[in-house]
């Protein structure tokens, strides 16, 4: 049997937590910033967990399902 390959973009995206969940990063923090309020890009730069619905998708992303 074939090893799974990870996808390259949510090997980029994503990381695990010591808990096993899914960090990621807030979109919206890369360009235009000068019309963003310094709380919104501040707001912005903290790394919030995925939503449980996405779990499974991102899981077999990153070849641990």
């Amino acid at each position: 049997m074939p090893k799974i390959k990870t996808n390259s973009g949510a090997k980029k995206r994503f990381a695990l937590t010591g808990t096993g969940k899914i960090k990621r990063k807030h979109a919206f923090k890369s360009h235009i910033l000068t019309k963003k309020t310094l709380k919104q890009k501040r707001n912005l730069t903290h790394t919030g967990l995925i939503a449980s619905v996405d779990e499974n998708n991102v899981k077999a992303l990153l070849g641990l399902r």
